[in-house]
């Protein structure tokens, strides 16, 4: 791959696989609600850590207090729109370049900025659901309700189709993610470092010679990839789509 660009890899490649990665969700202006001031300030005015709160076991004894924090902490962020990165890597889609997106956010922002394959491995907070008799709800039935939504047809409480600390990812989700990372011969991997919890977790999945790391921040993983680039998702894709010819 000596002297080749982004660009290159990407038009040579049959299947690229993006893992997208929680950079992105800082280049579009999200907080990191688990860390710092955030999370200090979340801890106040709750009484408990974000990871206490987001949990299955609070959902499943407190749903009032947790659907207080969702609203408030979790929905409000469905106001910010996708950072550029996120179109840049839309229209990467839209032109053949990538195949398929694999993301652990619950955001639905690969989606709101026009990707069409995702696999969204924690969950989307725009999908809800009837535990008891599985009718669906969009999210603005949540963000319109009062205290504990409540199922429409039997009055069960309804609950986010998203993975909650403590629980295990969806085996069914697993299996698509690992395919999608299996078949690529270019993985993708944007805004993150190769040891963080979506990387570690499909990497040995991947088959191929072409792992190609975008993220700022340097990091002792990054001798793992085969290609690295140390710039913004946002600039190095912006670069592709600049020489591609926008």
């Amino acid at each position: 791959m000596l002297g080749k660009t982004l660009l290159d890899i990407l038009k040579e490649s049959r299947y690229t696989t993006v893992l997208s990665g929680f950079g992105m969700l800082l280049e579009s202006g999200y907080p990191a609600i688990r860390d710092g001031d955030e999370s200090y300030e979340i801890e106040q005015r709750y009484g408990y850590s974000v990871e206490e709160i987001f949990s299955s076991s609070f959902y499943s004894t407190r749903k009032e207090q947790f659907y207080e924090f969702y609203r408030n902490e979790i929905l409000k962020m469905l106001d910010k729109p996708p950072g550029k990165c996120f179109y840049e890597m839309a229209e990467l889609e839209k032109r053949g370049l990538v195949q398929s997106v694999i993301t652990r956010r619950i955001y639905g922002l690969p989606q709101r900025a026009g990707c069409k394959n995702v696999v969204n491995l924690h969950g989307s907070v725009y999908e809800n659901y009837c535990p008891h008799c599985g009718k669906e709800y969009p999210v603005e039935y949540i963000t319109g309700s009062k205290r504990i939504p409540l199922c429409q047809v039997c009055s069960t409480p309804i609950r986010p189709k998203i993975c909650l600390f403590g629980e295990m990812v969806d085996n069914r989700v697993i299996t698509e993610a690992a395919e999608e990372v299996r078949k690529a011969d270019v993985l993708l991997v944007l805004g993150t470092n190769l040891k963080t919890y979506l990387c570690s977790q499909l990497i040995d999945y991947y088959e191929g010679d072409k792992l190609v790391l975008i993220n700022p921040e340097k990091h002792f993983s990054d001798k793992l990839a085969d290609v690295i680039v140390h710039k913004s998702v946002e600039d190095a894709l912006g670069e592709i789509l600049k020489e591609l010819g926008e």
